[in-house]
């Protein structure tokens, strides 16, 4: 494997839109959402390690989660793992990681990766991130992964790529906002327009180079506590100064504003699995088009259901189509997929 090969593996995120399983103390990335006996953090780091050094990912997350992240990936170090004692969104914390690898190794090349993701034609994934690291290696490039739209989807960002780039790589023209459904319905019409999947990749130099030019303050203050990183001190320079760092994304902060930008269309499926929907569409489903994870089930008159519960627990349902199911421990969801984007609302009122 390629020693200057790394990798940058989000896991910090909540995930409240998967309320009640996923939750503050247990986000969803450390379950198995779609039953497979791997949870989603598990699958990534498997698909990232057939092209990348296991000792090469680092794993970014809340110092909150540093013991499931260890029990979990129980092949990584404590070293590997860049703890956040604060949120302070994307910039600040990949600035941070790509420190950390600066110092070890100068040359490398980084993928940054959402935990996250449902990706099924691994082959596919690492064929498209060997291509993204040797353009990477050879030219001063930030690069990001895109996806083919399927349908006018609001919930995401999106990329337009020069229409005339026959490469299979295509410069970027511009990085869109989240549209509303018109918008996005003339993006889809386009077809030079792909879903921002929020994986990036880039070479050490290049990325601190755009810092250097678009968020300098930024990396000043992170230099000031440079010569601390991977050593035993680090810890109280991040504790005092990661805190008082800009809350900004990676695409606010640099991909927006740099001229360098590239995207791939991705050709393996994917799927962010942000919502009770989007983990529905990834689910095996029966004659009337119900989910079912892990439950033992009595169906009648219901369809297009999500239906999961503790293992082989007997859920029967009649007559209802179109809800999402879930049972866990103290909670019992039964709410209408339609409405799935106010779990998020409803997740937050009980931390009130």
């Amino acid at each position: 494997m390629n020693k200057n090969y790394y990798a940058i593996l989000m896991a910090g995120g909540v995930g409240s839109r998967f309320w009640p399983v996923s939750t503050t103390e247990f986000p969803k990335q450390f379950h198995d959402m779609l039953g497979t006996g791997e949870t989603l953090i598990q699958k990534t780091f498997s698909r990232l390690s057939q092209l990348i050094p296991k000792e090469n990912i680092l794993i970014l997350t809340n110092e909150a989660y540093n013991a499931i992240v260890l029990e979990q990936l129980p092949m990584v170090s404590q070293e590997q793992i860049v703890l956040e004692p604060a949120m302070r969104n994307t910039a600040p914390c990949i600035l941070f990681a790509s420190l950390k690898i600066k110092k070890l190794n100068p040359n490398a090349v980084v993928v940054v990766a959402p935990s996250d993701h449902w990706i099924e034609d691994e082959m596919q994934f690492v064929a498209n991130l060997q291509l993204s690291f040797d353009l990477c290696e050879r030219e001063e490039t930030l690069m990001t992964l895109g996806i083919l739209p399927t349908f006018p989807n609001t919930g995401y960002g999106y990329i337009e790529y020069d229409k005339l780039d026959s490469r299979p790589i295509k410069k970027v023209v511009q990085f869109r906002e989240k549209p509303d459904y018109p918008t996005a319905r003339k993006f889809v019409q386009s077809r030079n327009f792909l879903w921002n999947a929020g994986i990036f990749i880039w070479s050490i130099p290049s990325i601190l180079k755009a810092f250097e030019a678009f968020q300098p303050a930024m990396l000043a203050h992170f230099m000031q506590g440079y010569s601390s990183y991977n050593t035993a001190s680090e810890n109280d320079f991040i504790k005092e100064y990661y805190p008082l760092a800009e809350n900004i994304s990676i695409d606010y902060a640099i991909m927006e504003k740099a001229k360098n930008t590239f995207v791939l269309p991705a050709t393996f499926d994917w799927n962010d699995l942000g919502t009770w929907g989007s983990l529905y569409d990834k689910l095996p489903k029966d004659k009337q088009d119900n989910a079912v994870v892990n439950a033992t089930v009595i169906l009648e008159n219901a369809s297009n259901n999500i239906i999961r519960t503790a293992a082989k627990k007997l859920v029967v349902v009649d007559g209802l189509n179109d809800f999402i199911i879930v049972d866990k421990e103290d909670v019992l969801l039964i709410y209408p997929k339609s409405k799935e984007q106010d779990i998020k609302l409803i997740a937050n009122k009980l931390k009130e």
